[in-house]
């Protein structure tokens, strides 16, 4: 086998470098902070779990997302974690199962995935976020849209638009409005937004719910006209709660079909975009938690992911770099460093202000720019 050429990576990794490094953990924190301030209180899962618990805890994990080591002391296979929410569901339901409802838990770190995908090449990325478990109500979907909006804010984020579906709608429908032969088809068919597939499924009559996607106004407008059995009625209602909690501080989307990635939410999924930033920022909905004794709870939460951030040029803040020749006084140094400043030592007296990427250098007790 060749040797390895140094500083290559595998495929869908790579090093954060300064500033991006330092901006990562700046967004990081600001994004968790904006959610404690929700009451949401931060849990640290650990970085690798036992693989059939972690595939147990929600149904949108995927055995071929896992990257998987074996245990040296149980000899177990073990799974790197894709994804931070299934821990937390984890916790909810076991550490923290006898807590008040609502429990709100907040959540930051890295995930690792063993195959990229078209949309994010990614493997290794930065995920954070909040679950509300306990309630998957429209007050309680209303809250976690909010905090995940100041989130965002917090972080910088402009111009954010929300994307809502509703990934039930199939079933709905076809329990009591619009009967078709097969409902799984049916959804299958609705996913690839195929006129033609629902024409030859018998399942025609589900053509509008393609064409009402859209800007949330014309969205629910063509959607309450085509729900002439009053099916969507509460769905719609609630949709409408959350346009106008959220009012102007997003641009407001409705896909009533749209499953891709939220095939485990229950009535409510949501996706978030921003000025400037490839693809999703993030994503969340409504969900049902499986308890070790077999009973569901109800959840609603989110995730944010950092990377497409930071490759925005987001969290980076104006550097005040002081370099600090052989002789000063190093306890004008530390006052500077308590007042904000970064201080660069020099070791020797060939060290370079500017090589090291100093903005001033410390002449008597005050920093003169360079």
């Amino acid at each position: 086998m060749p040797a390895t050429a140094p500083g290559l990576l595998p495929e869908g990794l790579r090093d954060r470098l300064p500033p991006e490094a330092e901006a990562a953990s700046r967004l990081l924190h600001r994004i968790i902070v904006a959610i404690g301030r929700h009451g949401y209180e931060r849990v640290l899962p650990p970085l690798a779990e036992f693989e059939d618990g972690l595939l147990s805890r929600l149904k949108s994990m995927r055995s071929q997302d896992l990257l998987r080591i074996v245990d040296p002391v149980s000899q177990r296979t073990l799974a790197l974690r894709p994804d931070l929410t299934a821990q937390v569901g984890r916790i909810a339901t076991t550490r923290l199962a006898k807590r008040a409802r609502p429990l709100r838990l907040a959540y930051g770190g890295p995930v690792l995935k063993s195959r990229a995908t078209q949309l994010r090449p990614e493997r290794e990325l930065i995920q954070a976020g909040a679950e509300l478990v306990g309630s998957d109500g429209v007050a309680a979907a209303i809250e976690v849209i909010r905090v995940a909006l100041d989130a965002l804010a917090a972080a910088g984020v402009t111009d954010v638009t929300l994307d809502l579906t509703l990934p039930d709608v199939v079933e709905m429908l076809a329990g009591s409005a619009l009967p078709v032969p097969d409902v799984e088809a049916t959804r299958l068919i609705l996913d690839a937004k195929d006129a033609g597939g629902l024409a030859a499924a018998g399942a025609d009559a589900y053509l509008p719910l393609v064409t009402a996607a859209g800007p949330a106004d014309r969205a629910l407008a063509a959607l309450r006209a085509f729900d002439a059995g009053d099916a969507l009625d509460s769905r719609l209602d609630a949709i409408e709660a959350i346009i106008s909690a959220v009012g102007d501080r997003a641009a407001i989307t409705v896909d009533p079909t749209e499953r891709q990635g939220f095939e485990y939410q229950s009535w409510l999924g949501f996706s978030l975009f921003g000025q400037g930033l490839s693809g999703e920022v993030g994503r969340g909905g409504t969900y049902t938690l499986l308890h070790p004794d077999g009973h569901e709870e109800a959840a609603v939460g989110f995730s944010l992911y950092i990377d497409p951030l930071v490759d925005a040029g987001l969290g980076r803040v104006e550097s005040r770099r002081v370099f600090v020749p052989l002789d000063a006084d190093r306890r004008v140094a530390e006052t500077l460093r308590v007042e904000g400043w970064t201080t660069i030592a020099a070791l020797t007296e060939a060290d370079d202000p500017a090589a090291l990427g100093c903005t001033h250098r410390l002449t008597g007790r005050e920093p003169q720019p360079l």
